[in-house]
């Protein structure tokens, strides 16, 4: 296959299926999505018969567990798959919506009109229900999107694209709405984030190694975080009870996400009383504590912990420990360690509240609540395409409003500018 004719026809394609997505009405593209979930329910044995092949490779090719465990698709995955899309089907399409309309002294009005991006090219790894959450969301909002999976999911990628075909048709739109890169050669990646006439942002979602690269190589806007290095501070102020609930769910709730706490830091103050508390609390779920100085003096079986420690989003049950001086210290650390992903405040301090959501630099700010929150559907988004820490354009978790942009809107009565 020669790699850039293949590709530059898919962004042709894509190109072109984004003007019938932009002009086609919400409930035709309801009803694409809600073709694609029955077509997916039709062919339960044929995506089970394709994942199985996936599987059967993967581990003859030495996947780890846990990548293989993220491949599979058991009938509840399925499920949730077709309940994914029947739920974005139900949100509000911003599509069209008119906001901020005001009459200036010239006597025109003046408002802002939601659009979609565009083309939108996804990039992931491994997890092949993440082809149906993103072509939902990017078809929902009227983008057209290019999608490459991960080589280890081809087969199953390309029978999930087979029922959104079959939605795509069902509904009269543009097969080409939705395109699932056929081939495994990374090639294709490369003539993806290097196609500008072609595709207006890109999204990747996967480790740290694949964002690097797009970020670096993409001749193409890129919607990204890289880590998810996120912080719990417990305030002198904090209710202890509060503080131990919250930073334990922080860390223990799933350890393997970008929204899970990796650094808890501790108000000097506090820390004699607090810490064997939240130490004694961590043991009991297994998880690996590396502390500061003053930690490993209030509790001494931590490790150390290395300047490293500080900047490492370990994806595990590990945790950096870190005694500070007060609301100062804990924000001077927060905006040199973190990923401006999630930080989170625990204090019963109005005042020091404030202070931390308006100097700490991140996508998310909480105050007395888990990190874990930091998710497009608990955020009310319905659904997320990804979690950006970048600052124009998208912040936070990315739903439908986040694959939009706005064009401004002019109305007027033949008025014409003196």
């Amino acid at each position: 296959m020669d790699i850039a004719a293949y590709m530059a026809e898919v962004g042709q394609q894509a190109r072109e299926a984004a003007t019938a997505i932009a002009r086609s009405s919400t409930a035709t593209r309801n009803r694409a999505l809600l073709a694609t979930a029955d077509a997916l329910d039709a062919a339960r044995d044929a995506l089970a018969e394709a994942n199985s092949k996936d599987l059967e490779n993967g581990r003859a090719n030495g996947l780890d567990t846990a990548m293989v465990d993220r491949l599979e698709l058991t009938p509840a995955r399925i499920d949730g798959m077709i309940e994914g899309l029947r739920q974005v089907a139900g949100l509000p399409d911003p599509i069209g919506a008119i906001t901020d309309m005001a009459y200036r002294p010239s006597g025109i009005q003046v408002g802002k009109m939601r659009v979609p991006l565009g083309v939108i090219g996804i990039i992931y790894e491994s997890r092949p229900n993440v082809t149906v959450e993103a072509a939902s969301l990017c078809l929902k909002s009227g983008n057209a999107t290019i999608l490459r999976g991960g080589s280890e999911a081809i087969h199953s990628n390309q029978a999930i694209a087979e029922c959104l075909v079959t939605g795509l048709r069902d509904a009269g739109l543009p097969d080409t709405a939705v395109q699932v890169i056929r081939t495994t050669d990374r090639a294709a990646v490369g003539e993806l984030i290097t196609m500008p006439q072609f595709v207006d942002v890109i999204v990747p979602r996967g480790g740290k190694g694949l964002i690097e690269r797009i970020s670096r190589d993409a001749r193409v806007p890129v919607i990204k975080h890289l880590d998810g290095v996120c912080h719990v501070y417990v305030d002198s102020h904090a209710d202890p009870e509060k503080a131990l609930k919250v930073a334990v769910n922080a860390k223990t709730q799933r350890y393997g996400t970008c929204n899970t706490m990796e650094t808890l830091l501790v108000d000097r103050e506090i820390a004699d009383d607090i810490l064997p508390l939240l130490a004694g609390a961590f043991r009991e779920h297994s998880v690996e504590l590396r502390g500061c100085d003053g930690s490993r003096a209030i509790v001494p079986d931590m490790l150390a912990a290395t300047e490293d420690d500080w900047f490492e989003e370990y994806l595990g049950p590990v945790l950096a420990v870190r005694v500070v001086d007060g609301l100062d210290g804990a924000i001077e650390h927060i905006n040199r360690y973190s990923s401006q992903h999630t930080d989170s405040i625990i204090t019963e301090n109005y005042t020091r509240a404030r202070r931390f959501i308006t100097e700490v630099d991140s996508s998310s700010v909480m105050v007395n609540a888990s990190t874990r929150f930091a998710d497009g559907f608990e955020y009310g988004l319905g659904a997320e395409i990804g979690i950006s820490t970048d600052k124009i354009h998208a912040r936070g978790p990315v739903g439908l409003e986040g694959l939009t942009s706005q064009k401004y809107v002019v109305f007027g009565d033949g008025h014409i500018r003196a």
